[in-house]
């Protein structure tokens, strides 16, 4: 049988090629390095990611309006709200104030929820402030709501502002913590301060907070050790981290609390405890993407009296957003 020489140099020459780039991609994985970058993605929008959220409230609000209105609707509506985590209390008083318009249509009903879920949260302060020399961002939160790779996407979103930020590994007790979030930095391009496995976390604050006058770091931002808000000995030691911050940079700028956007009421106990010790100036929802409820926003907000800086709608890096209330409300909502 005779065969094509060039042929086979052709099929050689591809079976080498494709060897050489497994090679290359298995030999990125086992050291950890991140995969080569193909360029930034575009922004998610909260009214594409919030599909789910939409279905759960938006799709059964329309279902209670859509026969018009009597007694019944409004003991609905009220069920529909706490359903989705806006919370008993603010649920109750959307719902007496919507029904004290005395609305004859259903279209007027749901014009007069939509008006009072946009007000409540109208008028807070949303900004990240970065006022410090430098500015310090403490990260808190319980293990297992993303707070690592908020803290990697914010450093990101800082960077794109002329910033120059750098982080700081508090959490030295769980295992790879401090790995996990330096594969992170070298993914999203910034530098991080590590301590021995077991060190003092507020010792590793203070090293970030000198290496970023060593480096010309113009934001630090520290991430904390996971831990429940009921044992109190961790919750001591954040509060230890935060003074050993105020004390070395003149001010923490930030406090943010990630809170996973599914917890429910029980977030709402995290915070509530978290803001007691670290004096919280701001909640990063994370998981939005994927919840049924949705709602959190205006029960963290109502109770607590502190505002949704951020939200996360993904696993990507270009997906942790400002917090738009206007665009949120929209979005739940939908047709409704």
């Amino acid at each position: 049988m005779e065969f094509d020489t060039a042929l086979i140099v052709a099929v050689v020459l591809a079976v080498v090629l494709v060897a050489v780039g497994v090679t290359v991609a298995v030999g990125r994985r086992l050291r950890g390095a991140p995969p080569p970058s193909i360029g930034p993605a575009p922004r998610p929008t909260v009214s594409g990611r919030l599909g789910t959220a939409r279905a759960g409230f938006g799709d059964r609000l329309r279902s209670i309006l859509g026969g018009g209105i009597d007694e019944s609707t409004w003991e609905r509506l009220e069920e529909v709200l706490i359903a989705a985590d806006v919370g008993v209390a603010l649920s109750t008083r959307l719902v007496d104030e919507v029904r004290a318009e005395h609305p004859e249509t259903a279209e007027e009903a749901r014009q007069a929820l939509e008006q009072r879920l946009h007000a409540t949260l109208a008028g807070k302060d949303r900004a990240l402030h970065l006022d410090g020399a430098p500015s310090v961002v403490v990260v808190v939160g319980v293990n297992g709501v993303g707070k690592t790779t908020t803290i990697a996407k914010l450093a990101a979103r800082i960077r794109e502002t002329g910033h120059a930020p750098l982080l700081a590994a508090a959490d030295t007790y769980r295992a790879a913590a401090d790995t996990q979030l330096a594969t992170w930095a070298e993914r999203v391009g910034v530098e991080v301060v590590r301590g021995d496995p077991g060190a003092d976390p507020a010792s590793v604050a203070f090293a970030g907070v000198g290496r970023s006058r060593a480096s010309g770091a113009d934001t630090v931002i520290v991430d904390t050790a996971g831990r429940l808000q009921t044992k109190k000995n961790l919750m001591e030691e954040l509060g230890k981290i935060v003074r050993v911050l105020e004390r070395e940079a003149g001010s923490v700028s930030e406090t943010l609390l990630v809170l996973d956007g599914t917890a429910g009421q029980n977030g709402l106990a995290q915070a509530e405890a978290f803001g007691e010790v670290a004096g919280l100036t701001g909640v990063v929802l994370t998981k939005m993407d994927g919840s049924a409820r949705g709602g959190v926003a205006f029960a963290v907000e109502h109770q607590l009296g502190v505002p949704v800086k951020f939200i996360g709608l993904g696993e990507g890096v270009e997906d942790l957003i400002p917090f738009d209330p206007d665009a949120y409300v929209d979005a739940l909502l939908g047709d409704a």
